[in-house]
């Protein structure tokens, strides 16, 4: 516990680092785009003298740190700017599509978990038979599979030919249970199976070589039923690799999310940046941005503190 109270204050303490790191890369990237806002808001039939005028009144002419630093106050205090007109505040839309997206991204998870975990099992307990090399192909289809494509194979069979699920849409869970799982599973399954299929590889790896330890032949040969050894010592043991591999692929479903969200009509991250980009809306781009990449840095530390309750050697590190 106290390793991983110790743990847990290192990466608090480099957190702010972190979150500075990320906002004034996002700012700077921010500084290249093409788009002009004082366009954007008046409109181009504006005059010059109005878009300049423009400009001056809403600090677009400042030195980049004086823009950087007032970006900041603006973020500590909540307030990510508003969006081209009609103007909305960008933390508002924000905290309307993120729950969706981070719905999306859990359900995503727990089918690549899931998925992951049986067949990865399976592989190494049947190690080079049969069921291992099904488990193999499938997996090597599955990674070499683009999520984009997979959903309108999705769509294609399960709302369009069978119409079991809808091909688009959201349904609020408050309303419905059933119409929100509907709503979400093909988006989810389009997400997850990529991530199941590579970590697959990695659990079967991972199980195979602690299956070939000393104390797995030990406990055995002592009379231990299988299961018992597996389910005890085997899993958690080889479950240590995947956690870490599975913090990294978080930043893919996060990413993917955003992909899926709009092949599937859902008002979630994904559409708010697909309309900032259409609409050169740099403050809406910024804003969805920052949030994607910081919930990405929080899921990685909750990740290590995850590994260091599964793996006890490095707790007194």
């Amino acid at each position: 516990m106290i390793a991983l109270l110790r743990l847990a204050g290192r990466r608090l303490i480099w957190l702010p680092f972190m979150v500075l790191g990320i906002t004034l890369l996002v700012f700077f990237v921010m500084q290249f785009t093409p788009t002009d806002a004082a366009t954007n808001a008046l409109g181009e039939s504006a005059t010059e003298a109005a878009k300049q005028a423009y400009r001056v009144s809403h600090g677009l002419t400042d030195p980049f740190f004086v823009q950087y630093f007032r970006f900041l106050g603006g973020l500590f205090t909540g307030n990510l700017g508003d969006t081209v007109p009609p103007a909305q505040p960008v933390t508002s839309l924000i905290s309307t599509a993120f729950p969706l997206t981070l719905q999306l991204t859990f359900l995503g998870l727990l089918i690549a978990v899931v998925l992951s975990l049986v067949l990865g099992v399976l592989a190494a307990l049947y190690r080079d038979r049969w069921p291992d090399q099904v488990i193999r192909v499938v997996s090597i289809a599955g990674i070499a599979t683009p999520s984009f494509w997979l959903a309108i194979l999705l769509i294609k069979s399960f709302a369009l030919d069978l119409q079991i699920f809808p091909s688009g849409g959201y349904v609020n869970p408050g309303d419905s249970f059933t119409g929100w799982l509907q709503s979400l599973w093909l988006p989810a399954l389009a997400l997850g199976i990529p991530v199941a299929a590579s970590l697959t590889r990695v659990v079967r790896t991972s199980m195979v070589e602690e299956l070939d330890r000393d104390y797995v032949r030990t406990a055995i040969g002592s009379g231990l039923p299988m299961r018992v050894v597996v389910g005890r010592n085997v899993l958690r043991n080889a479950l240590i690799t995947p956690v870490t591999v599975l913090g990294l692929r978080v930043g893919y479903l996060l990413g993917g999310a955003v992909v899926i969200e709009v092949i599937f009509d859902l008002p979630g991250m994904g559409k708010l940046i697909l309309n900032g980009v259409t609409a050169g809306d740099t403050n809406l781009v910024q804003g969805v941005t920052l949030i994607i990449a910081l919930t990405f840095v929080i899921v990685n530390i909750v990740v290590d503190m995850l590994y260091l309750l599964i793996n006890p050697r490095i707790r007194t590190v």
